[in-house]
């Protein structure tokens, strides 16, 4: 039988701390080479912007193999719809049978904070109190759950193009026991940053490295998965001690990389390292107060893989969502 869970069943399902803890096990599986994460495949036509990926991966600890379909479609916007949309496939990796089909939009956006998270805890200052938020939508609320979990933040700057969007925002996150200061720029939100997340689709950069201070650490999260699209301008990743979720995959669909390298503010030699290796404890992450440091964070199948076999298992657990059998 074939689980079929929608989104509102997930928002139900989905627990942040446990995604944390299953993304950093994820990480860390792939660097001692317990699982498999090749990198997305990109389809698309030469007469569309549209772009296609399949994001997979393969994992002895959560007994799965997985697969995510997402679609990039920036023209939707015109339209009212959502740019990016995903279904998750999980199988069990010992016997070939499809587990279960997942809407993409509730685990892609707690499993994408649960990473800036877990970089967060092994790449930022332990005593970062001030999270800076470059956007306000919902990635932004899951990221303010998320850092709580792992730094003792005391204090979230945030910015966002619409006042409405900051509004929607605070009143988000009211439960949670942290000032919320509305900036007036991303250069004022950059600068007050013990740690920053950028979150914004840019394709031009939004966060220009002259404004970052000795010791910060940042999320790069928000540019769509293309070689030509970035938040961070070659100048910060210059300045940065960068880690990536992937090399395969960061040169392959990493805008703030490949476009720093393209434009000589640093080489593919310059690169930390992966996430993973800095966890396993194969690489060291930061050497000391003043590092600036930079998890550039493209997403990978193995998040999905991670947070997918958390969430089938409390679905079992509750009784939620629709059985079907594939093969009649």
């Amino acid at each position: 039988m074939t689980l079929i869970l929608t989104a509102s069943a997930l928002e139900e399902l989905a627990s942040m701390a446990q995604t944390i803890s299953a993304v950093e096990s994820g990480f860390a599986d792939v660097a001692r080479g317990t699982a498999q994460q090749p990198a997305p495949m990109s389809l698309h036509l030469p007469s569309s912007d549209a772009r296609y990926l399949l994001m997979s991966g393969l994992a002895d600890t959560q007994q799965l193999a997985a697969v995510k379909l997402l679609s990039d479609i920036p023209a939707n916007r015109e339209a009212g719809l959502p740019t990016q949309r995903s279904s998750i496939l999980l199988a069990d990796q010992r016997t070939g049978e499809t587990l279960a089909l997942l809407d993409g939009r509730v685990p892609t956006r707690v499993r994408t904070a649960a990473a800036s998270a877990v970089a967060s805890k092994y790449l930022a200052r332990s005593d970062s109190s001030t999270l800076g938020l470059i956007g306000a939508g919902a990635l932004a609320v899951a990221h303010v759950e998320a850092l709580l979990h792992v730094l003792p933040i005391t204090k979230v700057v945030v910015w966002s193009r619409t006042n409405a969007t900051v509004k929607a925002f605070e009143t988000s996150i009211q439960h949670h026991a942290v000032e919320v200061v509305a900036a007036s720029s991303v250069q004022e939100t950059v600068e007050a940053a013990d740690v920053l997340c950028t979150l914004t689709p840019s394709v031009e950069p939004v966060v220009h490295g002259e404004w970052f201070r000795p010791g910060l650490h940042i999320n790069a999260v928000g540019a769509r998965p293309r070689p030509t699209h970035r938040e961070i301008d070659s100048f910060g990743m210059g300045r940065s001690k960068v880690f990536v979720d992937s090399t395969e995959t960061a040169v392959q669909k990493s805008g703030d990389l490949m476009l720093a390298v393209s434009e000589g503010a640093m080489s593919l030699d310059d690169v930390r390292g992966e996430l993973g290796a800095v966890i396993y404890g194969q690489l060291a992450g930061r050497d000391n107060d003043n590092d600036i440091t930079l998890f550039n964070s493209v997403g990978i199948g193995m998040q999905d893989l991670a947070i997918g076999r958390l969430l089938y298992d409390a679905a079992l657990r509750n009784g939620l969502g629709t059985d079907i059998d594939m093969s009649r």
